[in-house]
C-alpha cells in the first residue's frame, strides 16, 4: 500500500529551508561591494531553466535582498546551487566552496529523496512523454498521440450578450475558431486585452467532441518543451470522474505523488510554488456540487478528504489560488461550473473540420486506397458526414467501415442522427460473433443495459467486481466488447473496477435498457421510463445525453433494428409514455410576451412588490436560463427521432418555443430547423438576445482575391443579390416547407446582419403558414430593412400582423411604409419604439390613402410626434374612419385590442 504524505514530514523541510536562508544569507553577506556587483551582474546573465530574476529588482539590492530574491524566485535549496555557480563564475571561488562545505555540514549529501525541483523536474517529464505517447481508444487499442491526434477546432467563447443589442457599427466580430495548434494551446493562458492571465480556462463541448483527447494531447506538448515554456514547471492530469468513486481519503499531494515516476519526489518543494504548476482536470461535470451539509472544499494541499472535496478546493481557487487550471466540461454544464470557478477564460472546443475529417480517415486507416475509399462513402453520404465534425462519432463511423471493408461489405443505409451511428457501431461489434452465441449475447446486453442504467441514475461509472458478479456479467463476452477494467489503489489492497469504454456508451446502454423487455416479464419493458424523464431538476443536465438517445431508438426505423439485432419485441409503451411526457412540459406554462408589450410589465408587478429588486432579477435570470435551455435539449431529443410525425405531435403540447440567450452553433441551427419544418399549424417561435452570426471558420480571402472582386464591376445590389449563406438560412428553408406550420416569427434583441435579412425576406415570400412578424432591437441596418421590405412587398406573403422595434432608422423606414402599398394581406401594423420624423409621417399618411394599402390597425404609441404629424394623422383616420390609429395624443385614443398585444 501506498504511504500517503502527512504532517509530520513538513518540519524537516521547513527546517531545511531555514538552514538553507542562513546559508545563503551568510555567503553573500562575506562579499565585497565589488563583488556583490560582479555578482549581481552574473546572476542576470545566468538564467535557470530559461528563466532569470528581472535585472530591476537586483540592480539596487544589498546582500539581505538577494538572499530574499534568490529564494523566492528558486526556492530555498535550489538557490544555494544557483548562488554558488554564480559565485564561480564572478571569480569568488572561495566563498563557493565555503558555501559547498557549509551545506555539506547543515544539509548532508543530497539523496535521489531530495532532488531539488529544478532537477526533478527533468525526470519527471520524461515520465509523462513515456505515459502519454499512446493513448487506447475505446476498443482497447493502443495508438501514438502524435500520429492519431487530428487538429480540433478550438474557439474563444463569446462574451455574454447584452441587454441592448448593439448597432451595425458596435458589434466586435466574433473571433474566428482556430485548429489546435500548439500556438492555440499556448493562447489558452494567454493575457487579455487589460494584460491580466487568466488561472482557469475551461475548455468546454459536448460529448465526444475530443475534449479528453485535446487534454492529453496538452500534457504530452507540455512534457516535450512545446507548450508553457518557462510558465509551468510541472502538469497533472486529473481525470474527474475516477478520482471521486476512489475509495478512500487522500490529499492533493498524495495525487500528485501517484503521478510521479517514483516515491522520492520533492512533493513539498513543488506545492512551495503553485503558480508554477498546471492541473488538468478533466471531466470536472462529473463533479457533484456539495450539499448544504456537506464538508467545505479542500484548503491544505496535505489534508486528506474524499477525491470530490480535493477537486473542489482546486476548482473554487481555495487551494492553491495561485496554481493554473485547464478544465474540460460538456457543453450543457458550464453555468452549473459558473458558481464554483473564479474568473474563468472560457474556450469551446467545435470538433473537426472539413479538412481535418480527411485527414483523420487517412490516420485511422493507414492504407490510403482504404482511406479514400471510406471517405468518399461517407463524403457523399451528406448527414454522416456532417456527424463527423465530432471526432468519437468519425472514430465509430472509421471502425465500422473499417469492419465492413474487411469483410468486402459495405454500409447499407444512411445514418442520420448519433443514436443511429451508436445503434450501428453497436451491431457491428456484436455480429462479429457467432450466430449460435446469438440468444447468449442478448440475454447478457440486457443485463449490461441494466447495469448501465444503475450507474447513469446513481451517477456512477466505475463497477466492482460484486456488482457485475451480481448480474452474471463476470467474463462474458459483453464485458470483453464494453467494459474496459482498471486497478485502482485501495485502502487496503489493489481494487479493481470496470467502466464502459466511453462514458456515451454507459449513457446509450442505459436509454436501451428502457425499450428492451426483461426476460421472464411479460410486455414489460426493463424500467419505468418515467424516472428518466422526471428526475430530479438538479439530475437534469447529468441525463441530457440519456435522454437524447432514448428519443433516438424511438423511432420506428431504429425500434425494427433493434428487434433484429438484440432479439425479443420493443415496447410502444415507451413510446406512449415519452409522448405523453413532452406534451406536458407545455402545459400549465403561460405564453411568453415578447419584452416592452404590457402584458409583460403586468405580470412583473406583483412580484416586484413583494421581493427585492435585485434578488428578483437574479431569481428570474436563473430560472429563464434554464427554462429556455431546457427547450433547445427538447428540441435536441425530437431531432433524434428523425420522425416528422412523432415530432409535429409532440409539438402540439408545445405551442410556443421560446429561446433566449444562446449562441447558435451550426448543429442547433440544424436541430430547430428540424423541428420547425415538422412544427404543426399555430406553431409560434420566439428568439431573444441569441448570437446568429456566422462562425467564421474559412480563411478570409486574399487581398488580390478581394480586388479583383471590387474591379470587377460588382455594385451593392449584386452583393445584395448573391450573398453569403447566414447562420439563420436553414431556419429559412424550413419556414418554407409545405408543412411547416409556424405562423408567428419573433426575433428580438439579435443581431441581423444583411445576410440574415436576404434570407428571412425569401422565406416571407415562400411560408405558407407565418403570417405574425415581430423584430425589435435587432440592430437592422438600412440595406437590411430595404431587403426586408421587399419580402413583405412579394404577392405570395401571407403576413398579416407585422411589429417593428428599430429606433434610429428614421429615413430608412420609407422601404417598410412604401411596401404597404403592395402588401394585399398585412393589416396590422405596430412602429412603437421607431423614431418617425415629419416626412416619413407625411409619406405615410399619403400611403395609408393609398387604394393599395389594406392596413386595418396602426400603432404608434410610444413614437414622438409634432403637432403637424399628428395633424397629418388626424386627417387620414377622418379621411378612412375604418382605419384604427393609437397614440395618446389623438382624439378618441382607444387602446390596442388584447388579443393585439398578445399575439405580437
Amino acid at each position: 500500500m501506498l504511504t500517503p504524505l502527512t504532517r509530520p514530514s513538513v518540519p524537516s523541510v521547513e527546517s531545511r529551508a531555514a538552514a538553507s536562508r542562513e546559508l545563503l544569507l551568510a555567503a553573500l553577506e562575506d562579499l565585497s561591494q565589488e563583488q556583490l556587483k560582479r555578482f549581481r551582474h552574473k546572476l542576470r546573465d545566468a538564467p535557470l531553466d530559461g528563466r532569470s530574476i528581472p535585472w530591476g529588482r537586483l540592480q539596487c539590492a544589498d546582500a539581505v535582498d538577494l538572499a530574499e530574491q534568490l529564494t523566492q524566485f528558486y526556492g530555498p535549496e535550489p538557490a544555494l546551487d544557483v548562488a554558488r555557480k554564480t559565485l564561480k563564475k564572478a571569480d569568488v571561488r572561495d566563498v563557493a566552496e565555503r558555501l559547498k562545505e557549509q551545506r555539506l555540514q547543515r544539509l548532508g549529501h543530497r539523496s535521489s529523496a531530495q532532488l531539488s525541483v529544478s532537477e526533478y523536474k527533468k525526470k519527471y517529464r520524461e515520465h509523462v512523454l513515456r505515459q502519454h505517447a499512446k493513448v487506447k481508444e475505446r476498443n482497447a487499442r493502443s495508438v501514438k498521440i502524435n500520429k492519431r491526434f487530428t487538429k480540433l477546432l478550438i474557439a474563444p467563447d463569446s462574451a455574454a450578450l447584452e441587454c441592448e443589442a448593439p448597432g451595425p457599427e458596435d458589434e466586435p466580430q466574433p473571433e474566428r475558431a482556430r485548429r489546435s495548434d500548439t500556438h492555440t494551446f499556448n493562447r489558452l493562458f494567454s493575457r487579455d486585452e487589460e494584460g491580466q492571465r487568466p488561472l482557469t480556462v475551461v475548455l468546454q463541448g459536448p460529448a465526444g467532441i475530443g475534449k479528453t483527447m485535446a487534454a492529453k494531447k496538452i500534457m504530452y506538448d507540455w512534457a516535450a518543451g512545446k507548450l508553457y515554456t518557462g510558465q509551468v514547471d510541472f502538469a497533472f492530469f486529473m481525470p474527474c470522474r475516477e478520482l471521486q468513486e476512489r475509495p478512500g481519503t487522500c490529499s492533493l499531494a498524495d495525487l500528485i505523488l501517484d503521478q510521479c515516476p517514483d516515491r522520492s519526489a520533492p512533493v513539498p518543494q513543488m506545492l512551495a510554488q503553485p503558480d508554477r504548476l498546471l492541473f488538468i482536470l478533466d471531466g470536472a461535470d462529473e463533479l457533484q456540487a456539495p450539499g448544504p451539509t456537506e464538508a467545505a472544499p479542500c484548503t491544505d494541499p496535505l489534508e486528506a478528504a474524499g477525491g470530490a472535496r480535493v477537486l473542489g478546493g482546486l476548482l473554487s481557487k481555495v487551494l492553491l489560488p495561485g496554481a493554473r487550471l485547464l478544465v474540460t466540461t460538456r457543453t450543457a454544464d458550464p453555468g452549473r461550473l459558473q458558481g464554483r470557478l473564479l474568473s474563468a477564460q472560457c474556450a469551446e472546443v467545435r470538433g473537426f473540420s472539413h479538412k481535418d475529417r480527411k485527414k483523420y480517415f487517412y490516420k485511422f486507416f493507414q492504407d490510403e486506397w482504404r482511406a479514400e475509399r471510406a471517405y468518399r462513402f461517407v463524403k457523399e453520404n451528406e448527414t454522416l458526414f456532417t456527424l463527423c465534425f465530432v471526432p468519437f462519432v468519425c472514430w465509430i463511423v472509421c471502425t465500422v467501415l473499417h469492419q465492413q471493408l474487411e469483410l468486402g461489405r459495405d454500409l447499407s443505409r444512411t445514418s442520420k442522427t448519433t443514436t443511429s451511428v451508436y445503434l450501428l457501431f453497436i451491431a457491428s461489434v456484436l455480429s462479429s460473433a457467432p450466430a449460435t452465441d446469438g440468444p447468449r449475447l442478448q440475454g447478457e446486453l440486457r443485463k449490461l443495459c441494466r447495469l448501465a442504467r444503475e450507474g447513469v441514475l446513481g451517477r456512477r461509472a466505475q463497477f466492482a467486481e460484486k456488482d457485475l458478479e451480481r448480474l452474471e456479467l463476470l467474463g462474458s463476452k459483453v464485458q470483453m466488447l464494453f467494459l474496459s477494467k482498471k486497478e485502482l489503489p485501495g485502502v487496503l489492497a489493489t481494487e479493481v473496477a470496470y467502466q464502459f469504454l466511453d462514458q456515451s456508451f454507459q449513457e446509450f446502454f442505459a436509454a436501451l435498457s428502457y425499450l428492451l423487455k426483461d426476460e421472464g416479464q411479460s410486455g414489460a419493458p426493463a424500467g419505468d421510463v418515467g424516472e428518466l424523464l422526471r428526475a430530479d431538476p438538479g439530475l437534469r443536465r447529468h441525463l441530457a445525453l440519456t435522454r437524447r438517445f432514448l428519443f433516438g431508438l424511438l423511432s420506428a426505423e431504429r425500434m425494427r433494428d433493434i428487434e433484429g439485432h438484440f432479439g425479443g419485441v420493443v415496447s410502444e409503451r415507451v413510446k406512449q409514455d415519452v409522448l405523453q411526457w413532452v406534451q406536458d412540459q407545455g402545459r400549465g406554462r403561460s405564453r411568453v410576451a415578447p419584452e416592452g408589450t404590457e402584458e409583460t410589465e403586468k405580470c412583473e408587478e406583483p412580484e416586484r412588490a413583494e421581493r427585492p429588486e435585485e434578488e428578483e432579477e437574479e431569481e428570474e435570470k436563473e430560472e429563464e436560463g434554464e427554462e429556455f435551455s431546457y427547450q433547445l435539449e427538447l428540441l435536441y431529443c425530437l431531432y433524434e427521432t428523425q420522425e416528422d410525425a412523432f415530432v409535429r405531435q409532440a409539438l402540439r403540447g408545445l405551442p410556443e418555443l421560446a429561446l433566449q440567450g444562446l449562441r447558435f452553433s451550426r448543429m442547433d441551427m440544424v436541430v430547430l430547423s428540424y423541428c420547425v419544418r415538422c412544427c404543426p399549424a399555430g406553431q409560434a417561435l420566439q428568439l431573444v438576445s441569441c448570437g446568429l452570426a456566422t462562425a467564421q471558420e474559412k480563411k478570409k480571402k486574399s487581398l488580390v482575391k478581394r480586388l479583383q472582386g471590387s474591379l470587377s464591376g460588382s455594385s451593392s445590389q449584386a452583393t445584395m443579390r448573391k450573398p453569403k449563406a447566414s447562420a439563420l438560412r436553414p431556419l429559412c428553408e424550413a419556414m418554407t416547407d409545405q408543412h411547416c406550420g409556424l405562423n408567428s416569427l419573433t426575433l428580438s434583441r439579435c443581431k441581423m446582419p444583411d445576410s440574415i435579412c436576404v434570407d428571412l425576406s425569401e422565406a416571407l415570400r415562400a411560408a405558407p403558414s407565418l403570417t405574425e412578424l415581430c423584430l425589435l432591437q435587432n440592430g437592422l441596418s438600412e440595406g437590411g430593412l430595404r431587403v426586408l421590405s421587399e419580402g413583405l412587398a412579394w404577392p405570395q406573403c401571407r403576413v398579416q400582423k407585422l411589429r417593428v422595434q428599430q429606433p434610429g432608422l428614421q429615413e430608412s423606414l420609407q422601404y417598410l411604409v412604401g411596401m404597404l402599398r403592395q402588401n394585399p394581406t398585412l393589416t396590422t401594423l405596430d412602429l412603437s419604439g421607431c423614431q418617425l420624423s415629419g416626412p416619413i409621417v407625411t409619406y405615410l399618411c399619403a400611403v395609408l390613402q393609398h387604394p393599395g394599402c389594406h392596413l386595418q390597425t396602426l400603432s404608434v404609441t410610444s413614437v414622438e410626434l409634432s403637432e403637424q404629424s399628428l395633424e397629418e394623422l388626424r386627417a387620414v383616420k377622418t379621411a378612412k374612419p375604418d382605419l384604427v390609429i393609437t397614440h395618446p395624443a389623438l382624439d378618441g385614443y382607444l387602446k390596442p385590442p388584447n388579443e393585439f398585444s398578445s399575439v405580437l
